[in-house]
């Protein structure tokens, strides 16, 4: 079909919000696909500091309130849906999040339109209700796992078997994570905001502030570090947002003080040039106690050349090259993850460089934002047995 064609047709993808995320960045990466191949990309959310780039990759945002549990607002959000996917010939629903969801599967089988989730992250299945809940999310007409992980987890957690189960991992835009790009100045600037000098060996864990993603593994290993007199020239930061979670960020700031690791441990907050902080650390720390589905993290700091250490289990165990790009570590276990700190750290400069290599190109040839895309937009036209053409 012509691109004149596609211009009328759509595909709508729906996710809460478009605040930082790995699901938020794949809802931008595909809008951007679809529009330079034709087709509308509208993506149906609260909105978030992301719209911008949404805008800049061609999307359009329909401004709802998708993230309701309520089952009367969520009936109401499938209503509107419904009239939307009508009115906007949309060929495909993509559905990101859970209750987002349950709108998104009433209003495709409202206008037999398409459904396809992708499962990003692993829901928590504590009661029967919460696992009905979960199962919504392997009710699409194609389910896409973004890590053979994923894909296992779904086989094992759920009745339900979805008709199409793809594995398209999450793609990394190697445009934005490329080394070359980067403005020295402004890594040695922003090593000078983590008061690192040229001697100073910078561990840096990114991610959202909340407990499953290993801020105080690290804090314990680093004091572990500390008592045995191995803490020396380093420079802790955490990276990422609050998210409203102030009881746990005054827990991580009693642990700092509680270890006498104040002078040595930074919250950063949010910091959007992620590429920039990846060049300024020395070492990547990925330390969620859950396992992460995909995990953006390791994929992200290897493209920039930095040898990471991440925990043995999800989907690091596809990002990262045990002994040779990085080193896994068992999950919650800070006298492991101290260990590992410390094997990289007593290494050669050159070692540290050939691991940041060997990741390059690991995830170079497994990983791009390019494959993402195109398995994706394939996936979707599978779907679609008759797009009408309606350029006319």
């Amino acid at each position: 079909m012509s691109n004149r064609a596609r211009g009328r047709v759509a595909v709508l993808q729906v996710v809460p919000a478009l605040d930082a995320g790995g699901a938020e960045r794949s809802t931008i990466d595909i809008a951007r696909a679809l529009s330079a191949a034709g087709y509308r990309a509208l993506v149906a959310s609260r909105g978030g500091r992301l719209e911008g780039e949404l805008r800049d990759a061609g999307g359009e945002l329909v401004r709802m309130p998708l993230e309701t549990k309520l089952p009367m607002k969520i009936l109401a959000n499938a209503r509107t849906l419904t009239k939307l996917v009508r009115v906007e010939h949309v060929a495909v629903i993509h559905a990101r999040s859970r209750a987002p969801a349950w709108s998104a599967l009433i209003a495709a089988r409202r206008s037999g339109t398409p459904f396809v989730t992708t499962y990003h992250g692993i829901y928590n299945a504590r009661t029967p209700l919460k696992r009905w809940y979960n199962s919504v999310m392997v009710r699409g007409d194609a389910v896409i796992a973004n890590s053979e992980w994923t894909a296992e987890h779904i086989r094992s957690a759920y009745r339900v078997r979805p008709k199409i189960l793809s594995v398209i991992h999450r793609g990394i835009d190697f445009a934005v994570f490329e080394p070359a790009k980067i403005d020295s100045g402004e890594v040695r600037a922003l090593r000078g905001q983590w008061h690192a000098d040229d001697n100073t060996n910078v561990v840096l864990l990114p991610g959202r502030l909340t407990r499953w993603k290993g801020q105080l593994v690290l804090i314990e290993a680093l004091a572990r570090l500390q008592q045995k007199g191995r803490l020396k020239n380093i420079r802790a930061v955490f990276i990422g947002d609050a998210q409203g979670r102030n009881e746990y960020v005054r827990e991580i700031e009693g642990a700092i003080a509680r270890h006498k690791l104040t002078d040595m441990v930074i919250l950063a907050g949010h910091f959007g040039a992620m590429p920039t902080a990846y060049t300024a650390a020395d070492i990547v720390v990925s330390a969620s106690t859950d396992p992460e589905a995909f995990g953006r993290v390791p994929p992200e700091a290897a493209a920039m050349g930095k040898p990471v250490i991440a925990t043995d289990h999800g989907g690091a165990r596809e990002t990262v090259l045990p002994g040779v790009s990085g080193l896994l570590t068992r999950p919650g276990d800070a006298g492991a993850l101290a260990a590992a700190i410390a094997n990289l750290l007593e290494r050669p400069k050159s070692d540290l460089a050939r691991m940041g290599e060997a990741g390059q190109g690991h995830v170079r040839a497994n990983f791009s934002v390019e494959r993402m895309q195109q398995e994706t937009l394939a996936l979707y036209e599978s779907l679609v047995t008759d797009i009408p053409d309606l350029s006319a």
